[in-house]
């Protein structure tokens, strides 16, 4: 009588034709639809498109128990959304906070449901800073969340910056990643760091195209566009980008990325060049240093090999700056995509850097 229940035990769960899927990208990502759905009962899973700053634009929310503190993830580029990237290299935070991904104008699905033609006279860093503002706002109320977390990578960190310190009173924490602060003299030691490894590499081809460009970032002139792509070609190939990678290979997720279809999937970064049209060589020109005080608590997390943003300059800020409280993070092996090369690292550090703060505040389910 036991036969038939070992032979139940033993049986396949799934018949070979089953087993050879997925055949195409629709069918990759329902698996990984799956298997990341929030099934847990005071869940929150949610794409929806909120009207920001006249238009409207694409916000994902995610998290097993909604009354985890919130984490806003202000993207990088600009123009190059993350959240394609969220399948993979925050699905644990999920457990821990709620966490939101927006897709900022003029990138992502923002980009796409909207006439980039309407949106091109907007495109200025004032009105991303302001975007941000109102859905924090948005985000107060509709989660019924007196603060939150903000984290801002790259481009995304002078967005979250001057909103902490605009509203500093509305966040927990400000969490700062490939955080820019001098970005003219980031670019500087960027450019000779690059150029240091090409020579050292005895890449001839990225000596001459780098040599081109000299003087880099001279103090006072706007960079041109051409340069600054140029210089990240070969910052991006010596591991500027991705520690111990020849370029920024984190987006290949957005291939696989559920929270889009394949038409979608196909078009994620096209905002990415029209965004940085209006953007980069204004945002490179900035100088963030000159902020050393915040009234809300002050963590960086920072790639010890990152050269797209200077990680070493973001370091001599953080010593001058005064905060409630601060706290300052290496990640060893990472360079500008920290939550990409180091998810692991990101989580624990969240936990016990910036979870507590929360929880003092009494933001979070009963322990």
């Amino acid at each position: 009588m036991l036969l038939p229940l070992v032979l139940a035990l033993i049986a396949p769960v799934s018949t070979p034709a089953e087993l050879a899927k997925p055949r195409n990208r629709a069918e990759a990502t329902a698996v990984i639809r799956d298997l990341r759905r929030i099934v847990t009962p005071n869940g929150i899973e949610r794409a929806e498109r909120v009207r920001i700053g006249g238009i409207d634009q694409y916000v994902n929310i995610r998290g097993t128990d909604r009354r985890n503190p919130v984490l806003l993830i202000l993207h990088g580029g600009p123009g190059f959304p993350e959240t394609p990237l969220a399948w993979w290299n925050t699905r644990t935070l999920e457990e821990y906070f709620t966490i939101v991904e927006w897709d900022q104008r003029g990138s992502g699905k923002t980009y796409l449901m909207n006439d980039p033609d309407a949106v091109a006279a907007t495109m200025k860093p004032e009105r991303f800073v302001s975007d941000a503002e109102e859905l924090v706002g948005w985000l107060r109320k509709d989660l019924h969340k007196q603060k939150v977390f903000v984290l801002g990578h790259s481009w995304g960190s002078y967005v979250g910056l001057e909103l902490a310190r605009r509203r500093p009173e509305w966040l927990h924490a400000y969490i700062g990643t490939g955080q820019a602060t001098n970005s003219p003299e980031s670019e500087r030691r960027g450019f000779a760091a690059t150029l240091a490894a090409a020579k050292a590499a005895r890449n001839e081809t990225a000596i001459t195209e780098l040599e081109t460009i000299i003087p880099y970032a001279s103090p006072g002139a706007v960079i041109p566009l051409k340069d600054i792509a140029l210089e990240r070609k070969w910052s991006d190939f010596f591991g500027g980008a991705m520690a111990f990678r020849n370029g920024q290979s984190d987006g290949i997720a957005a291939r696989l990325s559920p929270d889009y279809t394949d038409e979608e999937a196909m078009r994620v970064y096209d905002g990415n060049d029209f965004s940085q049209k209006y953007l980069f060589s204004s945002i490179v020109s900035l100088n963030l240093s000159t902020l050393t005080e915040l009234k809300c608590p002050l963590i960086l997390f920072e790639g010890r090999y990152d050269r797209t943003v200077n990680s070493a300059l973001a370091h001599e800020w953080f010593e001058r700056v005064r905060a409630p409280s601060k706290q300052f993070v290496w990640f060893e092996n990472s360079a500008h995509e920290v939550m990409s090369e180091e998810p692991g690292k990101v989580l624990v550090s969240l936990l016990r850097y910036a979870r507590p703060i929360a929880e003092r505040a009494g933001d979070g389910p009963p322990s």
